[in-house]
């Protein structure tokens, strides 16, 4: 059945992506000539990766239908409730999906819609479909990306939309039961324990607190913190041992078992690698029963295929493809574990096969890998299926059937849980737990897969350990040094929205600057609108870009000045990348915004230097110059650092929220240093008090720069500064319309890509 699932994956990713890929079909079947299979069996896999990329094509062409500005909507289950918004998928009448989004009126509105389940309920509803916004650069999140994943066709803002009828069906009535059952959990379990029994139990992480999901990220044990096929394994031997020991006959609790694991699968959420362990589980003892045993890899093959007929996007979803691939490193690697001698050394096999067959896909995902997973996951996964999974699914029936006995048992596990915490928490703050060598190419993944392939079947033919070592570590050498191999000069300028951040890479990586981390300017509004977990700029788009590029650490962090849209990032970037040094300007760490970046940089031992014009220091080609502030009296946007850059006779210049006053000083003073640069960061995003005449005739840049939010409440850039620059006729690129903005400075001159179309503009430079 493997042989059928590999032409189902190849013609789904054929029909997103590109029908060359088809062409892949003519090597694989001369593949399977050569190993003696049967001349029907090869032709069977050419009409069925033909006709499945037909169907495919056809799936995927459905999505482009238009869609009316009035209509009615199913709820699907997979919607949340944040702040003053509703967001979530909903089948249109015609079986299509849609991404919906409602705003609130009022706090008693959204109150109504908390208190009961949505799934299945129709709604009348007018608005209009949008297209998502495009990525803040090529390793952030993508609407569009995830839309599509999940088989919608956009998103929907809805202006209005009233009550037509609640639905009943199968699947709405699962989505009430898991409600309920996450409602018993808030109303009857301990504050500090309802996230983690909603995740464990049902799947529900939205309450999950941010600060554990990185903890478990950083020892690798993220995966025990959701439903995965180990829960529905440990689940299915409860049942069935418990059963057993109710005298009832083997025969019958497999029955049971079967029953029982797909209505758990629903009440759980559905996630794929629920839905993977059950399907898999019920086929296999499917076999048994008609006495026809069905092997484990027949019938995962089976699930996969299943899986991509009903979904054809589902390729595309990580957790479907980390749950398939960590399988079938199990299932293919029982050699390996026959030779552990006890469980710890079992314990070990696993975890090593799983980690080493998935490491490619985690970097090309995630950007970066627990080393301390390894030995985290030894510890950790006996605790969570032997202890705290078993614990909270006994809590939950005790609350049910026993609440006294209940409250009791909680007097005893919360501290017990709360030391475990503590336990994690004091783990993860070990340093260089994370490998992060940013994204790999397509190239070095493949490389990657295959000396894993190679070392798992050294690892069984028990070759030399030097072999096995050279085999592992030189796709990983590669994958380590390979992002620092280039010998320009790089500038990015990251679409952080109304706020700025740029980045310069010197030649071959030898150094590392950030130019502000972006933020939001936060304003007063009504507690029941707040997001429960507020959007971060930092933790969103910088640390991800750096991340992605495998920038490891950040050699000088330039805080140009204290304003919330420049710095308020700066925090998640010293939490997540190692930063060596700060620049400010002078006196503004006196301001409250600064604050928290000032206690992290004391806690962090980061040292903190105020800079002023005139500081002048070399790295080999490139001279960075600071041209103001010229006093030591912060008084806001005139008081930002200005950077000039040269670097082979290339110039930029960095303005960040220099207005007026501050251009016509620089004219006067820095006259010759700031004459006919390349690259000029417009200064306070284009506003109307900055980009004076003076200033742009003495710059005249052969590209500017500007940062701003897509239509942004300031009007940013302002008309007149446009127009202003459109007479001296000087090219311009805004972040808001383009994306993250990449410069490379080579010799001739400088080429510029934007994110927008991944295109690359060749510019050459006024030298």
């Amino acid at each position: 059945m493997i042989y059928f699932a590999l032409p189902i994956l190849l013609a789904t990713i054929a029909a997103h992506e590109s029908v060359k890929l088809l062409f892949i079909l003519i090597p694989y079947s001369v593949w399977l000539y050569f190993k003696k299979e049967k001349n029907w069996m090869i032709l069977c896999v050419i009409i069925l990766t033909l006709s499945s990329y037909s169907y495919f094509s056809h799936t995927l062409s459905a999505r482009t239908t238009s869609i009316p500005n009035e209509m009615n909507i199913t709820w699907t289950d997979k919607y949340t409730i944040n702040g003053q918004k509703l967001r979530g998928f909903a089948q249109l009448s015609n079986g299509q999906k849609v991404y919906i989004v409602c705003t609130f009126q009022s706090e008693q509105q959204k109150d109504k819609f908390k208190e009961q389940p949505l799934s299945g309920t129709v709604f009348r509803v007018t608005g209009e479909l949008v297209a998502p916004e495009m990525p803040a650069h090529r390793y952030a999140f993508s609407m569009g990306k995830y839309i599509d994943n999940n088989g919608a066709q956009g998103i929907f803002e809805v202006k209005s939309f009233h009550y037509v009828k609640k639905e009943k069906s199968l699947a709405a009535f699962f989505a009430e039961q898991r409600f309920k059952v996450k409602k018993h959990i808030e109303e009857t379990f301990p504050d500090s324990l309802v996230a983690e029994a909603q995740a464990l139990i049902i799947g529900e992480r939205e309450n999950v607190d941010m600060d554990v999901e990185r903890a478990y990220q950083k020892l690798g044990i993220t995966h025990l913190f959701a439903i995965s096929g180990l829960h529905v394994a440990l689940i299915s031997m409860l049942v069935y041992e418990l059963l057993l020991r109710l005298h009832i006959r083997r025969e019958h609790a497999t029955v049971v078992i079967m029953i029982a694991l797909p209505i758990y699968a629903c009440v759980a959420g559905g996630a794929p690698s629920v839905w993977r362990a059950v399907s898999v589980v019920e086929l296999v003892m499917i076999s048994r029963i008609v006495s026809n045993r069905l092997a484990i890899d027949d019938a995962l093959a089976i699930s996969f295929i299943g899986f991509v007929l009903l979904q054809p996007s589902v390729v595309f979803q990580i957790g479907f493809q980390l749950s398939y691939l960590a399988t079938v490193s199990l299932i293919f690697s029982g050699k390996l574990f026959s030779h552990a001698k006890n469980w710890w050394q079992q314990s070990f096999a696993i975890t090593f096969v799983c980690q080493l067959l998935v490491y490619p896909l985690l970097l090309y995902h995630f950007f970066e890998i627990s080393l301390s997973s390894f030995i985290a996951n030894i510890f950790f996964v006996p605790v969570f299926s032997f202890f705290v999974l078993p614990a909270n699914l006994l809590l939950l029936l005790l609350t049910y059937v026993a609440s006294p006995l209940a409250r009791y048992c909680f007097f005893v596990y919360e501290p017990a849980r709360e030391l475990l915490s503590g336990v994690i928490m004091w783990l993860q703050a070990i340093p260089y737990q994370m490998w992060t060598p940013g994204r790999p190419s397509i190239w070095l993944l493949l490389f990657a897969f295959a000396s894993v392939i190679v070392v798992l079947i050294q690892i069984e033919q028990k070759r030399h350990w030097l072999l096995i070592a050279v085999s592992l570590l030189l796709p990983v050498f590669f994958i380590h040094e390979s992002p620092s191999w280039h010998r320009d000069l790089k500038i990015t300028f990251l679409s952080v929205g109304q706020g700025d951040c740029a980045i310069i890479e010197l030649p071959l990586r030898k150094t590392v600057y950030v130019i502000d981390t972006g933020g939001l300017l936060r304003f007063n509004q009504d507690a029941w609108k707040e997001s429960s977990k507020p959007y971060e700029v930092g933790r969103r788009v910088v640390v991800p870009y750096l991340k992605g590029s495998g920038i490891r650490a950040v050699d000088t962090l330039i805080l140009t000045h204290a304003d919330a849209d420049h710095v308020e990032g700066a925090e998640e970037v010293m939490e997540e990348v190692r930063v060596k040094e700060i620049h400010i300007s002078p006196n503004s760490w006196q301001k409250s915004v600064m604050q928290d970046i000032v206690e992290i940089a004391k806690k962090e031992r980061i040292p903190i230097r105020e800079q002023m014009a005139g500081k002048r220091w070399v790295k080999e080609d490139t001279i960075l110059t600071y041209l103001s502030p010229t006093d030591s009296v912060y008084e806001g946007n005139n008081d930002s650092l200005v950077l000039l850059l040269q670097h082979a006779g290339f110039q930029a210049l960095f303005t960040g929220d220099l207005e007026e006053p501050g251009e016509l000083n620089l004219v006067k003073n820095q006259t010759q240093a700031i004459t006919n640069i390349d690259i000029l960061k417009v200064g306070h995003h284009g506003s109307k008090t900055s980009s004076s005449e003076p200033f742009l005739k003495l710059v005249q840049p052969t590209l500017s720069i500007f940062s701003t939010g897509l239509n942004n409440r300031y009007g940013h850039p302002n008309k007149d500064v446009v127009a202003r620059i459109q007479e001296l006729q000087l090219p311009t690129l805004n972040t808001a319309e383009v994306g993250t903005i990449e410069v490379s400075i080579t010799k001739g001159g400088f080429m510029v890509f934007k994110t927008i179309n991944l295109s690359k503009q060749k510019k050459t430079s006024s030298n």
